[in-house]
């Protein structure tokens, strides 16, 4: 029987901050960009979430919901640094671990239990090492299932601990409210509400060919985690899907050779990024977002791999050329490269995905 453990490091850039200044703790931190440039807030402290803020929200508003909020810009290398240490202690206790961002990651604990462990004392002990070591509160979920434990973890933050009984799994789900499940975003959440269904154990009772016509090729994999029954594996190595950089601009900019400017600083980015993980990509991506907040995708897809940054420029800059026009303005302009190792399906093509409002 697998036994794997989700860890969550709690508010970690604010808590990161609040580490290092001993004046912020207890303060509601707003880690971030400026109010006054279009900045977002990247965290939150559970100080300042009591008011509302949460993360991807704008600064400025941010800062109307909670104005005795402390903004502190980030320091990502201070965060890598902290995350390393943290990953550090995961990979004493396993070598099966599944890193998903800086702060959170899934371990494969099954050959600690198998020696005599119980999945409550691993999770304790991996607490309590994190914070005696690097400060910092880390909240887990520990069970069978990748998606019942990452639901675990979320449930009593901060400092959170909740362990899942094997079998209890669909008993454990049942209740909790529809969208907590992995694969259903905010929109599905909805549509089911409008059919009544508002917990999982609500899904989990729908028989399978409901499930096929609400899903299509999803519905098994939707089926099985409402259930409980999720079997998906910690990945060790994770292959990414695509690279970017983007940039919110202070202020909207329209001229041609300013923006050219702007995109060679982020072909620049994703060569360097591509480099340094040894890849090559096909595919090119634009992302633009106008004045008015409408956001624009555009790629084509080439016929042979590259990571050149001189190939990514001029061919992301006859994505965005097409798309310029007199009185026309951008707030945000983004690159990004996919399609890694793969072969071409046909020689080249275009792709224009549906702008959004």
């Amino acid at each position: 029987m697998r036994h794997i453990i989700h860890a969550d490091l709690d508010a970690f850039y604010a808590a990161v901050e609040q580490l290092d200044a001993p004046e912020l703790r207890g303060q509601p931190v707003l880690v971030g960009g400026s109010p006054r440039s279009r900045g977002v807030v990247a965290t939150a402290s559970y100080e300042a979430r009591v008011f509302g803020v949460h993360s991807a929200m704008p600064m400025s508003t941010a800062v109307r919901h909670c104005p005795q909020g402390i903004v502190v810009r980030p320091r990502f290398d201070r965060y890598r640094e902290m995350s390393r240490r943290v990953m550090d202690i995961f990979h004493d206790l396993t070598d099966l671990v599944e890193p998903l961002s800086l702060d959170e990651a899934y371990l494969d604990i099954s050959a600690v239990v198998a020696s005599g462990q119980l999945p409550l004392g691993v999770a304790i002990d991996l607490k309590r090492r994190v914070k005696e070591e690097t400060g910092l509160a880390l909240s887990v979920g520990a069970g069978t299932a990748k998606s019942v434990v990452k639901i675990a973890s979320d449930l009593q933050k901060p400092d959170g601990l909740v362990v899942v009984a094997p079998g209890q799994e669909r008993e454990f789900l049942a209740p909790l409210p529809v969208g907590k499940l992995w694969g259903i975003g905010p929109k599905t959440a909805e549509r089911l509400r409008r059919d009544g269904i508002t917990t999982i154990g609500d899904l989990a009772g729908q028989p399978g060919d409901w499930f096929a016509r609400r899903f299509g090729k999803r519905a098994e994999s939707v089926r099985a985690r409402a259930l409980g029954q999720d079997d998906d594996p910690v990945q060790t190595e994770r292959s990414p899907k695509s690279i970017s950089a983007e940039t919110t601009f202070p202020n909207d900019i329209s001229a041609p050779e300013e923006l050219r400017g702007k995109l060679a600083g982020l072909a620049a980015n994703v060569a360097r990024h591509l480099e340094r993980k040894e890849l090559q990509g096909r595919t090119i991506t634009v992302k633009l977002r106008l004045s008015d907040y409408t956001t624009l995708n555009r790629q084509t897809t080439l016929t042979y791999a590259t990571a050149a940054e001189s190939v990514i420029l001029e061919t992301a800059w006859r994505l965005l050329a097409a798309e310029l026009s007199p009185g026309l303005a951008f707030r945000l302009l983004g690159v990004g490269m996919s399609t890694f190792g793969e072969a071409p399906e046909r020689g080249q093509q275009l792709a224009l995905p549906l702008a959004e409002g």
